[in-house]
């Protein structure tokens, strides 16, 4: 596996500030999720941030120029100064989001997360199917606290998301989906299709739908928008193993999102930690703003200086910034190759034949997510 080479210089007066803050509040989460995005060496709780050194972070970020705060995990509600941090949030002008399980807050936690400055709730759906959503999370009796926490944010007032992530388990019930988005009084629904990092690159087995189902799952998506305009805003994310142009990741590495691990680490995705010879700041030493413009891990591959071929020539190099990084470097072997989700790269062939032939074979068991590595 090679390692990451030496960071390209940038110009930071045309770096705009990012839009986003990802607060990775947690690791700690009641559910167990085989697509659990979160990297398999989780963080402990005792090397999370501490109260003041997130509201630090959180007033940075405002100086900064960014606009939303997202509250994530794990599962940001077992943080007992939830409430300060919302409220501190914002309080520096930041709109504030919450991305939960919904297992582990009441109505009167939302009520009082509300009053704090929350201005958004977005909660994650295994299935429409009671049985099966439980069996996905892991967690009996999840599907029902969600949908009753869902009801508790709709009469709150808050604005209410939904997020179905979709896999070969559920992605027969993408209609489903929507339909309980609509009578759940949501604004957006985000029908995800599983991207394959973290615990769910350990699961690619037992999640990898067929194309079929995926095009038939887009089809219901798009007919659904043009039905439901107006009603609902349902964004779509297909998998990448059966794309033919890779997505520009995160909006393009080191682009528009910070995003801060439960330790403080600052890191341009979620996933960038699995790349070797990335060095990150850590919120705890370094002020935001200065990582954003100069930290060496936001500077790896930011830009296009850093491609290799096809990339480096590609008309199409600085829309899709030569895709996902994270997904080069677990297919590849290299984090600077193209992203085999591209028709131009070498891998292309190999990774749509690897999603073909565990799509149509018997899935495996799950390796159900766990605070130690499966």
């Amino acid at each position: 596996m090679t390692s990451a080479p030496a960071p390209v210089s940038d110009t930071s007066a045309r770096l705009a500030p990012p839009v986003g803050l990802l607060a990775e509040l947690t690791h700690r989460c009641p559910l167990q999720c085989p697509y659990c995005s979160n990297p398999l060496e989780l963080e402990r709780a005792k090397d999370e941030l501490p109260t003041d050194v997130w509201q630090r972070v959180f007033q940075d970020a405002a100086d900064l120029g960014v606009l939303q705060l997202h509250l994530s995990g794990g599962e940001p509600a077992v943080r007992t100064d939830l409430e300060a941090l919302v409220a501190h949030g914002a309080g520096a002008g930041l709109y504030t989001n919450l991305i939960t399980s919904g297992v582990t807050l009441n109505e009167s936690r939302l009520h009082a997360l509300r009053d704090a400055g929350l201005a958004h709730v977005q909660i994650s759906l295994q299935d429409v199917d009671a049985a099966n959503a439980d069996r996905l999370a892991h967690y009996e009796g999840a599907h029902a606290k969600k949908l009753r926490l869902a009801e508790a944010v709709r009469k709150t007032g808050l604005a209410l998301t939904l997020n179905a992530p979709i896999h070969r388990h559920n992605v027969m019930r993408t209609a489903d989906f929507i339909d309980l988005a609509v009578a759940a009084g949501a604004r957006r629904l985000e029908i995800a299709h599983v991207q394959y990092y973290g615990w769910a690159l350990a699961n690619r087995a037992a999640l990898m739908p067929t194309r079929a189902q995926m095009d038939e799952s887009i089809a219901i998506v798009e007919e659904a928008r043009v039905r439901l305009k107006g009603i609902l805003t349902i964004d779509l994310v297909v998998p990448d193993y059966y794309a033919i142009r890779p997505k520009p990741c995160m909006g393009g590495w080191g682009r528009g999102l910070i995003t801060i691990t439960p330790s403080g680490k600052a890191m341009p995705c979620h996933a960038a930690a699995t790349i070797p010879g990335l060095l990150f700041d850590n919120v705890r030493d370094r002020p935001l703003a200065e990582i954003w413009t100069s930290s060496a891990a936001f500077a790896q591959f930011r830009g296009t200086d850093w491609m290799l071929e096809p990339c480096r020539s590609c008309d199409l190099r600085e829309r899709d910034w030569g895709g996902c990084r994270c997904q080069a470097l677990a297919f590849t072997g290299d984090a600077r190759n193209a992203d085999p989700a591209c028709a131009k790269s070498g891998w292309h062939a190999a990774f749509t034949a690897a999603a073909a032939a565990e799509a149509s074979a018997e899935p495996p068991p799950f390796r159900f997510r766990r605070m130690a590595a499966p």
